[in-house]
């Protein structure tokens, strides 16, 4: 077990039928850190293994995708090298060997005058088998048709004519958000730090902004058309057009597909945060992870406590038991809380304290797989057997 914690050891925290489940599945986890990527593996009997090293030595891996659409599961890991840069790798034995293209994946044209800097997402498409999307830094989105192989730059997005007008976050200008809708492959939603929330409905031909409701308590207008900070965007699993967001102070909520959104923030400790996530089968249930304040990244009133809503955000539940209870310090970051596709679904995430932890009952108890990692950037689960 990474971090010397739990090596092997099934998880006696959850109930009768949680365990049930779990002998019923294999599921990976992936962890993308600032010094490589970790994988662990929970077998049938309901234990957890992790590799005995990260993949990607040394390289700071920003954004990890469990593609299952195919008769073989493929991994997707962005990784970014001090030396030789950023780039896009595959695997499709379960992350044991990897693939980098003999030409970058995801590049600049020269005609744009920009360099790749990191690749911040990676979302296999939900109605197009082969269709991958990337969103980068500078904040750009690309698209692939051959699983994550070979990239080509949304030019219509890039070219937007808001773009000039875009401001970094913290962070950096990222596209951190892309949703697709198994709906309509044409209907594409992104999220950009700080340039807020996009959509397409004509397969990225074009963009509007789609941020009404959304405050930007920063800005000297609070409700500009963009502009927003948006962290986070998760779409309800049984009401597609119901979206959750995690804004730079704010929890929203939008009925229409972004269109407008409803602040649900009250009931939570902060509105401040970073990552949002959203049940895999139950509708109306999302997961968020409150944190203190933006002048202060450490967990709402200094606890390790996830936060699910079971009513479209009309009520917030804090989930802590097996999580630690003394005063915690360990900020989760925008993709670093996730869910997997079981039901009841596995919940996880990772911190800033190197720090990761896994529900297999929908975020009910909990128990941690690793510490002493370094920064946790990323995770993703999925049932790969």
């Amino acid at each position: 077990m990474v971090g010397c914690r739990l090596a092997g050891v099934k998880d006696e925290g959850v109930n009768d039928d949680a365990a049930e489940v779990i002998g019923m599945a294999e599921v990976l986890l992936a962890v993308g850190t600032r010094k490589g990527l970790f994988i662990g593996r929970r077998r049938g009997d309901g234990a957890w293994e992790f590799d005995e090293s990260p993949y990607f030595n040394a390289q700071a891996v920003y954004s990890v995708a469990v593609d299952t659409r195919g008769a073989t599961p493929r991994l997707l890991a962005g990784g970014d090298s001090a030396h030789w840069g950023p780039s896009v790798f595959h695997s499709d034995d379960l992350g044991r060997t990897w693939t980098e293209p003999a030409h970058p994946a995801v590049k600049f044209p020269k005609d744009t005058g920009a360099s790749l800097e990191r690749v911040w997402q990676l979302h296999p498409a939900a109605a197009e088998p082969d269709v991958v999307y990337a969103g980068t830094e500078p904040a750009a989105l690309y698209r692939s048709e051959d699983r994550g192989e070979t990239f080509e730059l949304v030019r219509p997005l890039w070219e937007h004519p808001t773009r000039s007008r875009w401001v970094p976050g913290g962070g950096g200008e990222g596209l951190h958000t892309v949703l697709t809708d198994a709906r309509d492959p044409k209907a594409v939603t992104v999220a950009v730090s700080t340039a807020g929330v996009f959509r397409t409905m004509d397969g990225g031909a074009s963009w509007a902004p789609s941020n009404s409701g959304v405050s930007a308590v920063f800005l000297p207008d609070p409700n500009p058309e963009f502009g927003q900070c948006v962290h986070k965007v998760a779409r309800d699993a049984a009401t597609p057009d119901r979206l959750y967001l995690q804004n730079h102070w704010g929890v929203y909520r939008s009925d229409d597909a972004g269109a407008h959104w409803t602040d649900i923030g009250e009931g939570l400790p902060s509105t401040f945060g970073f990552a949002a996530a959203a049940h895999p089968h139950r509708g109306d249930t999302a997961y968020v992870f409150p944190i203190n304040a933006d002048a202060d990244r450490v967990p709402a009133d200094h606890r390790c406590r996830v936060y699910r809503t079971a009513d479209a955000g009309k009520s917030w539940e804090p989930l802590s038991a097996g999580l630690p209870q003394e005063d915690h310090y360990g900020t989760v970051l925008r993709d670093a809380l996730c869910t997997d596709d079981g039901d009841p679904a596995g919940v996880y995430f990772g911190n800033r304290n190197g720090e990761v932890f896994a529900s297999a009952d929908d975020g009910d108890t909990w128990q941690q797989l690793a510490s002493h990692l370094p920064d946790v950037l990323c995770v993703r689960a999925a049932i790969v057997g």
